[in-house]
């Protein structure tokens, strides 16, 4: 059996073998996160498999002993007696991101042996017309051996490696799967990481999802070049594209198991830039966004999406009857009341939120203290939320460029219609115990499966009424910045003055020992420099996101803070920090809009030359920018 690379692993390693077969049931189940061409896979689970069975999957009887022989070459006296065990199979369908096979669908057929720490994959292809061919060329092999006591590595082994054919997509290089494939397996086998959260779109055809997406992504591009909002729009633009993907294949899968016609309606609360607002309505969705503050591009869409510039409060003014969708994604505060008011909106009324910053019903969520992570324990509590109100609640994780990617949708109610009065007691006491005014939390285990309580002798019968969100602070129509950047000019300068001028005057080198003859100065903890300042300085600083150690970091230019403590910034040296490391060398005749804190204010000035400095050297070397703001029309951008 031709062994085509081996790789060892740590001394010492205590997760095998369980760790190597977690570590192959992610290639196996989620091979997109190492080949970056693949959206995922579709797996059909099958039965264990003998011999003829085996025979009987790849047809050809000489192929089938030729394949027989492979699996079972190099079997060591040790494991004879496992010989005839039978293996453990599954089919999974390959989906790529960008479909350039036609009809074809490739798709492999999966062998693990539990017996000898083996798994292998059976490539082959089935065309339109049904007819199968086997990729006998690609068959490989990945196995985990126990050398000795202390040793343990894994093996790639291919049935023909001349014979190996490539596409770069479904059929990978035979070397990546030895530079790439396999030290990802050996890093996964030895975390041995489990996450929390389900896979990525669990609940939907990942080979539906795949075509849609490429598909809006290629019609919304065009969005990244007139992006007039501050913030990245290569990750929100994407971003929200994937999001408008999981929603619409999410109903189109519903109206085909329901049998509807018509587009689902939808709201989304708290919509921000209406980036998926726009998108859904263009791709024939009737809905409209609410946020509180109106955002520049809103103007740019056009008359076709509706968004409106209001603040939501819950309460009866607030439920949508007619609507089919509630959405919320990232919608900070409004988080937890979607499930209430989808639950309150109508018995027919679904949910989506996207949850992100962490809110209760009316403040910041106070953890429980338990094992969990803080964003696990968040979605924990989402999710508690939605079984209160009635939904059956599923989860699952989406795929866009955020750590906060996952998702709870609620399609159908735990209750029955008649029931509504009961279910909306449960709603009203769960919401009202929430309040902190009221010191009572309900806790996990005061709630059943099906959603209900254990009250004890509490008093449950409460009708809510018009004001059942009292007590909810809508975020301000103004956007406080809270990053000092608003600060005094004036005042900034003179604690940065202050702060220098004591760094300085320790003329101790830097924590690393090394020495100079421009004077770095010494080093201070963020609370002894705090120390230095006024109370009054400080009071104004608190009522900044960040304080002190944000004022310190926005001046990067003159400081330097690492570990908790404030050192001044030596521009000489590139490896003082991460952000030093990528900085780019000054490009002959750049403007130079900011003057040069070092040349106005240290004792021995600026330790570069003029040339080589990205700040001005004086008055004469001050140049204003002269580069014409880009002006985006305000028109309604159509597709």
């Amino acid at each position: 059996m031709p062994k085509l690379f081996d790789l060892k692993f740590p001394g010492g390693c205590k997760t095998l073998p369980e760790g190597f077969w977690s570590a192959v049931d992610v290639w196996i189940k989620k091979p997109h996160v190492v080949n970056k061409r693949l959206c995922g896979v579709t797996e059909t689970e099958g039965e264990d498999v003998d011999r003829e069975a085996l025979r009987f999957l790849l047809h050809e009887p000489q192929l089938s002993h030729q394949v027989f022989s492979f699996l079972t070459c190099g079997v060591t006296p040790a494991q004879t007696h496992d010989k005839d065990k039978p293996w453990s199979h599954s089919v999974r369908t390959i989906v790529p991101k960008v479909n350039c096979y036609g009809t074809n669908v490739h798709r492999e057929v999966v062998l693990k042996d539990f017996g000898r720490q083996q798994v292998t994959f059976l490539p082959f292809e089935e065309d339109s017309e049904g007819q199968v061919s086997l990729k006998r060329g690609n068959i490989y092999q990945i196995q985990l051996l126990h050398r000795d006591c202390e040793t343990w590595a894994l093996e790639l082994h291919a049935l023909t490696p001349d014979a190996w054919f490539s596409d770069g997509v479904a059929y990978p290089k035979l070397p990546w799967l030895s530079t790439d494939l396999l030290p990802k397996l050996v890093r996964w086998a030895t975390e041995c990481r489990s996450s929390e959260f389900r896979s990525t779109l669990s609940l939907l055809p990942v080979q539906k999802y795949s075509v849609m997406y490429q598909q809006l992504k290629e019609k919304y591009k065009a969005m990244v070049k007139v992006w007039p909002e501050v913030t990245d729009p290569e990750k929100f633009v994407y971003e929200d594209v994937a999001i408008a993907t999981y929603l619409l294949v999410l109903w189109a899968e519903e109206r085909a198991e329901k049998g509807l016609t018509a587009r689902q309606s939808f709201v989304d609360l708290g919509c921000g830039n209406g980036l998926l607002v726009h998108i859904l309505t263009n791709e024939g969705h009737p809905g409209k966004g609410i946020d509180v503050r109106k955002r520049k591009i809103w103007d740019m869409y056009g008359p076709q999406t509706l968004l409106e510039e209001k603040a939501i409060t819950p309460s009866e003014s607030f439920l949508f009857p007619g609507t089919d969708w509630l959405i919320g994604n990232h919608s900070d505060e409004l988080t937890p009341w979607i499930p209430v008011i989808a639950a309150r909106s109508s018995y027919s009324c679904r949910y989506f939120v996207l949850p992100c910053c962490f809110f209760d019903f009316y403040g910041k969520y106070q953890r429980r203290q338990c094992k969990k992570s803080q964003y696990k324990e968040y979605i924990d509590f989402i999710a508690e939320v939605s079984r209160v109100s009635g939904f059956e609640t599923e989860e699952d994780c989406l795929r866009i460029p955020s750590t906060k990617r996952v998702c709870l949708v609620g399609k159908s109610r735990n209750y029955q219609l008649p029931d509504e009065a009961e279910a909306e007691q449960r709603r009203a006491y769960y919401v009202e115990s929430r309040q902190t005014t009221t010191g009572v939390t309900v806790q996990g285990s005061d709630i059943r499966n099906d959603g209900s309580y254990c009250h004890g002798n509490r008093d449950t019968d409460r009708t809510p009424g018009t004001s059942w969100g009292a007590g909810f602070q809508p975020r301000d129509r103004v956007e406080t910045v809270r990053n000092c950047a608003s600060l005094p000019r004036d005042f900034v300068d003179g604690v940065v003055l202050q702060v220098a001028n004591v760094l300085l005057g320790m003329t101790e080198d830097d924590s690393r020992g090394s020495s100079s003859d421009w004077n770095r100065g010494g080093s201070l903890s963020v609370s002894e420099v705090a120390g230095l300042l006024e109370q009054e300085t400080l009071q104004l600083l608190k009522k900044e996101c960040g304080g002190l150690q944000t004022l310190l970091k926005n001046n990067h230019q003159v400081f330097r803070v690492e570990g908790g403590r404030v050192y001044i910034r030596d521009w000489r040296d590139r490896k003082s920090s991460r952000a030093d490391t990528k900085r780019k060398p000054v490009a002959p005749g750049a403007m130079k809009t900011r003057p040069c804190w070092f040349y106005d204010h240290h004792p021995q000035r600026c330790p570069l030359q003029a040339e080589h400095c990205a700040f001005a050297h004086g008055p004469d070397d001050l140049r204003p920018s002269t580069r014409p703001l880009k002006k985006i029309k305000n028109d309604a951008f159509q597709f």
